[in-house]
């Protein structure tokens, strides 16, 4: 398979890690916006945003979610949308974990389920890219 009809489909070791640390960069950029959000929990809405322009978390995320923009269009120029996106859903398991372990929320038994789905789901999309 090619991508624009000159790139193939790379599965190199390195677009995997490249993967990872992009998946794992909006991850924490999240964790991050959600400790910017609490600081300016239940304020008005412009007086929250006046704690939150001085909630250093809230600029870090920023930050981190341009960077890992640079990473994800650098990843996509190594392999294909249809390899590389499914990485993203990993985070609807990675965010909610952290935010139990960090934040304190509750993770229910058929959250665990939809994990284990979503798991499936980016394993098989990953193994159904033929070079």
């Amino acid at each position: 398979m090619s991508l624009g009809g000159n790139l193939s489909v790379n599965l190199a070791s390195s677009n995997l890690i490249g993967l990872a640390v992009f998946t794992a960069m909006l991850a924490v950029g999240q964790l991050l916006f959600k400790k910017a959000g609490l600081a300016m929990r239940g304020l008005p809405l412009r007086d929250g945003l006046m704690v939150l322009a001085q909630v250093p978390a809230f600029y870090a995320a920023i930050a981190l979610y341009a960077l890992s923009t640079f990473l994800w269009v650098w990843l996509l120029s190594r392999v294909t949308l249809m390899q590389a996106y499914p990485w993203v859903s990993a985070g609807v398991i990675i965010v909610p974990l952290l935010s139990a372990l960090l934040f304190g929320e509750r993770v229910s038994a058929t959250y665990w389920l939809g994990a284990g789905l979503i798991v499936a789901g980016i394993v098989l999309t990953q193994y159904s890219i033929r070079p």
